[in-house]
């Protein structure tokens, strides 16, 4: 049975991915597509529902409870670090963030949520323009926005970029719900598929994760290519940050995170509908 998989080309992803994509665990029935896009595109085509199983933003998962179901693992968590706001100004005071023009990874981003809760601005208030991920430092170099929101490898290189950090809005949203990790990302599968595809398909998901932490030295140097600068030190630094026991399971911990960052954001008319967790049983 072929299965479409999408998953962001950076190295958590890649990691999580190591076990299936290497033919180190049984995938039984399943031949599995690996299509690797910037989450971005891989939220609008979930939105369209093109995908069987993908990495998408816990925002744009808000937008897709009709057709898909949350794993139970696959989530990248900011525990006290996340997305962080750049600048090449340094110490820009508070007051003054919501007037700059930020450049951003994508309106259906986690990033993006967190950056309007932190900011108390919806989308329409703040002057923003999309730019891919890895390009938010170059729109900066050249003045297309007075600050990058950045997610993945820009967060351990942004200083030998020569940017400055104004805010990590993962430690922000730690301080701001005592103690919750920051949910970025997940994976979902398609409801469509019926309920035993969706439970085998994710037992071969969360088999692939454990085995990449059994075998970290492997997945680390599988999903190194895709690090963008990173040696392997840096690599295995930020593999660890979001490939952790939070993405073998959310536990109640990282369901409560996802409860709160979605809650927050319906109550303050950031998303249209409130959002009831759909898991994978």
């Amino acid at each position: 049975m072929n299965i479409s998989l999408g998953h962001s080309p950076d190295p958590d992803d890649a990691f999580m991915f190591y076990a299936m994509a290497a033919g180190k665990i049984s995938l039984g029935p399943y031949h599995f597509e690996h299509i690797l896009q910037d989450i971005q595109t891989l939220n609008e085509r979930a939105g369209r529902g093109e995908l069987d199983v993908t990495a998408v933003s816990i925002h744009a998962y808000a937008h897709l409870t009709r057709d898909y179901a949350l794993m139970p693992c696959g989530a990248s968590m900011g525990d006290n670090y996340g997305p962080m706001i750049v600048s090449r100004r340094p110490l820009i005071p508070r007051c003054e963030l919501p007037g700059l023009r930020f450049a951003v990874p994508g309106t259906l981003t986690s990033a993006f949520l967190a950056l309007q809760l932190f900011l108390g601005r919806p989308a329409g208030d703040i002057d923003f323009v999309v730019v891919p991920f890895d390009r938010i430092f170059d729109a900066l170099r050249e003045g297309r926005a007075d600050a990058g929101l950045i997610i993945h490898e820009g967060q351990l290189t942004y200083q030998e970029e020569g940017f400055h950090l104004n805010e990590d809005l993962g430690a922000w949203w730690f301080q701001e719900t005592k103690g919750l990790p920051l949910p970025l990302g997940g994976n979902v599968i398609r409801k469509a598929l019926g309920p035993d595809h969706c439970r085998a398909i994710t037992r071969i998901v969360q088999e692939s994760i454990r085995y990449g932490l059994e075998h970290r030295r492997d997945g680390v140097r599988h999903a190194l290519p895709l690090g963008r600068g990173l040696d392997e030190a840096r690599a295995d630094r930020f593999i660890g940050m979001y490939v952790n026991e939070l993405t073998v399971d959310y536990g109640e911990r990282g369901r409560a995170a996802i409860r709160e960052f979605l809650g927050r954001a319906h109550q303050r008319g950031l998303i249209p509908e409130p959002v009831e967790l759909e898991f994978v049983a």
